[in-house]
């Protein structure tokens, strides 16, 4: 069963923020699929939705922990349901891909980000699957930790808005032929 969990940071402060991307993808296949997102059980630390997308069960999770202690709650989903870290997608934001810009992979290193370090911490490993969506560079000099809690511009909005659309349809691709998420990923580009 897959599972697919939106890293954020869930107080309300950070809402719509660049870190919180991943949660906006979440919230898109939510209301794409007509599901609602709750509390999970008991033990699970996580708002959940569940459905049958090609007749197959398919767990969508927001982690009820920040960001870069997210490992923690994502494991109690995956244990919950009795998964392997090869079935869990991890949505993401990544500064070192250009706005507007995302990617799917399995495996490979956190990449500096830190709840993604602690997913793959916590899990014991970092085989699982990556969907990465650009954010883009600080500008100047400034701090990468403000820059991705800083929102995203008016200007920028409706991009994002597409790019959420867009890494719905590679989640939904993803589900049904993994290799052909990846290109599906891999086309999309950024605004000019």
């Amino acid at each position: 069963m897959p599972v697919i969990a939106g890293l954020w940071n869930p107080e309300f402060k950070y809402h719509a923020t660049r870190h919180n991307v991943g949660a906006e993808v979440i919230d898109t296949l939510a209301r794409r699929w007509d599901i609602p997102l709750k509390k999970g059980p008991l033990r699970v630390r996580a708002n959940v939705g569940r459905l049958t997308v090609a007749g197959s069960p398919v767990v969508l999770a927001l982690p009820l922990a920040s960001m870069n202690v997210a490992g923690g709650a994502v494991q109690t989903v995956m244990r919950y349901f009795k998964e392997d870290p090869a079935e869990l997608l991890v949505v993401h934001d990544d500064i070192d891909l250009p706005f507007g810009r995302m990617r799917l992979q399995f495996g490979r290193g956190s990449g500096g980000h830190n709840g993604v370090k602690s997913v793959a911490g916590v899990l014991g490993t970092n085989e699982f699957h990556r969907l990465k969506m650009g954010i883009g560079r600080p500008p100047g000099t400034m701090d990468p930790a403000a820059f991705v809690l800083r929102p995203f511009s008016k200007s920028e909005r409706p991009e994002v808005d597409l790019m959420l659309d867009d890494a719905a349809d590679v989640v939904e691709k993803w589900l049904r032929e993994p290799e052909a998420a990846v290109q599906l990923a891999g086309e999309r580009r950024p605004p000019s």
